[in-house]
């Protein structure tokens, strides 16, 4: 079977990795709760650097649009999934592939902060700056709310309300507000 061959994505000149977005990313992953909340959700269709740019931008009272740039996207469609299908389809214990699998892992977290580089971009232009008189947990959870995977119609939401409210407080209480941009 013969792979096609696709064009290299055309990337920021400039993009900024360490980015406050990124260190909330870090920060979230220091609690297991929250960091397994995500993966099952990640499970479920929602993507990780939507939830994590809803929390963000919760701490700092601020609302998630819920538009992402087309290269948040395509980066995550052809890069960081498609590192995450390879690393998965590796089977967890085979010893002699151990290397490998763990060189994937290393892939995909450079991965995914290259993509939360370039969702870091689109929160600083395309949401607004001005804080909400929400409190944080009510702000992220609305943000949540805007970051949800698109569902069908006449379909119900594998996620309930009072598990959505959890994951905001989780998000919301991560650390205290970083400086906007």
């Amino acid at each position: 079977m013969t792979v096609p061959q696709t064009d290299p994505l055309a990337l920021p000149a400039s993009m900024e990795p360490d980015n406050p977005l990124w260190r909330y990313a870090l920060a979230c992953w220091q609690n297991p709760e929250l960091a397994e909340t995500c993966l099952c959700l990640q499970a479920q269709g929602w993507s990780v650097t939507r939830i994590l740019c809803a929390g963000w931008l919760g701490v700092n009272g601020r609302a998630f649009t819920g538009v992402e740039d087309a290269k948040v996207t395509e980066w995550r469609a052809r890069v960081t999934g498609s590192i995450r299908s390879a690393r998965k389809s590796i089977p967890r214990h085979h010893n002699a592939c151990l290397d490998l699998r763990e060189a994937l892992a290393k892939a995909e977290l450079q991965a995914e902060k290259t993509e939360l580089a370039l969702a870091w971009q689109t929160l600083t232009s395309n949401n607004p700056e001005t804080g909400s008189m929400l409190d944080r947990t009510t702000a992220t959870l609305q943000n949540l709310l805007a970051a949800a995977p698109l569902r069908a119609p006449g379909t119900e939401a594998a996620e309930s309300a009072e598990s959505l409210k959890t994951l905001a407080i989780l998000l919301a209480d991560v650390i205290e507000r970083e400086p906007t941009p």
